[in-house]
């Protein structure tokens, strides 16, 4: 088993994006600031949601100290966005680890102290909670249409990009905070759920190292899924257009560990 020291040794900061989601987050924040460390803080991204989750999280943030912060946008602008805003701010604030994660309860909190300690274990840019590599599952609650899916869309754009990961729409990452630096969310062209993979394009690209790391995917208890047709358009026609893409990094490859 990994030691728990590696949690503790980062300034972690965990980008939470909300947007209807006031029934699940207090569990979520009480999950997360239980974690063996008092050097993890969550920021939690709120895009104006009509259920005041955003209101809740400002509670959360007065009664934990501060160790919950808010990041209050005007409306909804799409999952991506959000996630590209929330690692900006977190950046600013000095994070050394961002780890990023839906506010639902489908991403385990208990993986992320593994996925730090891997991230530091293996030189890595980014640590990937995994449902598709060896000791990853998916919970037996999630309907029969989003596992085909799911695991049809990685198939797909793992095809297309010829990226290395098994769980290229991973949404559970840990990231070094250099690494971030390097692959510049806020360029990004996704607004959607392809935020995960163009993300995962840009570290291949820039030839950085992903480690995957296990993980039991649940099926959310509150709220609804945010997956729409028009989502699932973007995230179909997104590889094409990354695979045009121009993006390179605006780094020396020396600055960071490359693939081997």
């Amino acid at each position: 088993m990994m030691p728990l020291s590696c949690l503790a040794n980062h300034r972690v900061i965990v980008v939470v994006p909300t947007y209807n989601e006031r029934d699940s987050l207090p569990q979520l924040v009480t999950n997360l600031l239980a974690l063996p460390t008092d050097r993890l803080s969550v920021l939690v991204v709120d895009d104006n949601s009509p259920d005041g989750t955003g209101a809740l999280a400002d509670e959360l943030s007065h009664s934990t100290a501060g160790r919950v912060q808010v990041l209050h946008r005007q409306g909804k602008e799409g999952l991506g966005r959000a996630y590209a805003a929330g690692m900006a701010e977190a950046l600013a604030a000095g994070a050394e680890v961002v780890v990023q994660m839906d506010a639902d309860g489908s991403h385990p909190v208990s993986a992320i102290d593994p996925m730090v300690t891997a991230l530091a274990m293996n030189s890595a840019a980014v640590a990937v909670g995994s449902r598709y590599v060896e000791g990853g599952s998916i919970d037996e609650l999630w309907p029969w249409h989003r596992r085909v899916l799911s695991a049809g869309a990685n198939a797909y754009v793992r095809r297309v990009l010829d990226l290395p990961v098994h769980d290229a729409t991973a949404g559970f990452k840990a990231w070094k905070a250099e690494a971030l630096r390097v692959i510049d969310p806020g360029s990004v062209m996704s607004g959607g759920y392809s935020f995960q993979v163009e993300m995962a394009h840009r570290v291949t690209v820039a030839g950085l190292i992903s480690v995957e790391v296990p993980i039991h995917f649940v099926e959310r208890t509150e709220g609804t899924s945010k997956m729409s047709l028009g989502v699932q358009a973007e995230s179909l026609l997104m590889p094409w257009r990354l695979r045009r893409s121009k993006w390179r990094p605006h780094f020396a490859r020396e600055q960071l560990p490359a693939r081997g």
